[in-house]
């Protein structure tokens, strides 16, 4: 199921959710092309945060996503306070969440590497291009490495048009 982007975002920021979006969508709001079915966030890990994002996504039915149905799984703070990241699958599309990301970077860390986009009637902070590059370098996955050609490519346009 991919993601419902503009109901999905909107749903964490009415929430008071502290995330950093990241990943695929992130580098679409950068000009990538490139088609992403999830949402990906760096989220704060301190307890008011975690009670707002397990409120948030309680009424869309979170999953662990690729889990066997009759997992028994609970969504709750308690949940995320023992976990870190999580990949789910909720009835408004797939969300990855992180608490941390390879490497070491926390919701914190990323904040200076940060800016407020402005997009579905909300506004919401975006992972800024060069630290982008460097999480997707760093993720070392397949998926990662084909976006990093392009992301160099609007990275240097982007230092050529300032």
């Amino acid at each position: 199921m991919s993601a419902q982007f503009e109901k999905l975002l909107p749903t964490l920021v009415h929430a008071g959710v502290e995330f950093v979006l990241v990943g695929g969508v992130a580098g679409i709001v950068h000009g990538s092309a490139r088609a992403t079915y999830d949402v990906n966030i760096v989220y704060s890990r301190a307890d008011e945060n975690i009670e707002r994002l397990a409120s948030a996504l309680a009424p869309h039915k979170p999953y662990l996503r690729d889990a066997p149905p009759a997992l028994p799984f609970a969504w709750n703070a308690k949940a995320i306070r023992s976990g870190l990241n999580f990949t789910l699958t909720t009835e408004l599309g797939d969300i990855d969440l992180f608490g941390e990301l390879v490497g070491g970077d926390t919701y914190r860390d990323l904040l200076p590497h940060s800016f407020e986009v402005e997009a579905f009637g909300v506004r919401f902070k975006c992972i800024d291009l060069p630290t982008l590059i460097r999480i997707k370098e760093a993720a070392g996955r397949a998926k990662d490495r084909e976006a990093l050609a392009e992301l160099r490519v609007l990275l240097e346009e982007s230092q050529r048009s300032d």
